[in-house]
């Protein structure tokens, strides 16, 4: 099996996962994999939103374009897994996670769109390590699954860096995920009102 070298995401996050969350994910497999298929929905419509809204950014439009089919294939590949352990695919509501990191995105153009990306860079690393924390713990099935995402995954954050570093200097890079990185620490180390894939931990827990 390739190894795949997590150090670059694990430099990026502010914080690692509470061992509290990965305890509350084993006590919930079937939220998990519900909250993890909307997770993978959302991640394809952003990448697709991303290429309506901005036609004039090749790199973009090509980067987006791959991770808009990976990321449905992954909800195909979840679904599949809910069906053969027959959980239905229930309705639950968002995570505060990704709304609350996107109530910083700036308004004016070209801000918002770099903001946009380091925010999909912040969802995508945390998706990343969260798959990483939880492999040692899982059944073999949902183990070698999640192993098979890291090396996509790892990618997307880089992906979303890349394009984001061609559009401004690596100095307002920097400053503006100083900001956002501690935006979404609180988020992951507070406690949160529930469990979801990008929850903080939940206070139950």
């Amino acid at each position: 099996m390739t190894v795949i070298d997590l150090s670059p995401v694990r430099a990026f996050l502010p914080c690692a996962t509470p061992d509290a969350w990965v305890s509350a994910a084993l006590a919930n497999p079937e939220l998990l994999l519900i909250d993890h298929a909307n997770c993978e929905k959302k991640a394809a419509s952003t990448a697709l939103n991303l290429m309506y809204r901005y036609t004039e950014h090749s790199s973009l439009l090509h980067k987006m374009s791959r991770l808009a089919r990976e990321e449905l294939r992954h909800f195909e590949q979840v679904f599949a897994i809910m069906q053969r352990r027959g959980i239905a695919y229930s309705a639950v509501s968002a995570s505060r996670y990704a709304s609350a990191l996107r109530a910083e995105v700036r308004s004016n153009e070209p801000e918002r769109l770099i903001d946009t990306l380091l925010v999909g860079a912040l969802i995508e690393a945390r998706s990343c390590e969260r798959f990483a924390a939880l492999i040692p713990h899982l059944d073999e099935e949902l183990a070698g699954f999640y192993t098979s995402l890291l090396k996509s995954e790892a990618r997307h954050f880089q992906d979303y860096l890349a394009i984001a570093a061609s559009l401004t200097d690596a100095t307002s890079i920097e400053h503006r995920l100083m900001h956002l990185k501690q935006v979404e620490a609180r988020l992951i180390c507070e406690p949160d009102t529930e469990f979801r894939f990008h929850s903080g931990v939940p206070a139950a827990a």
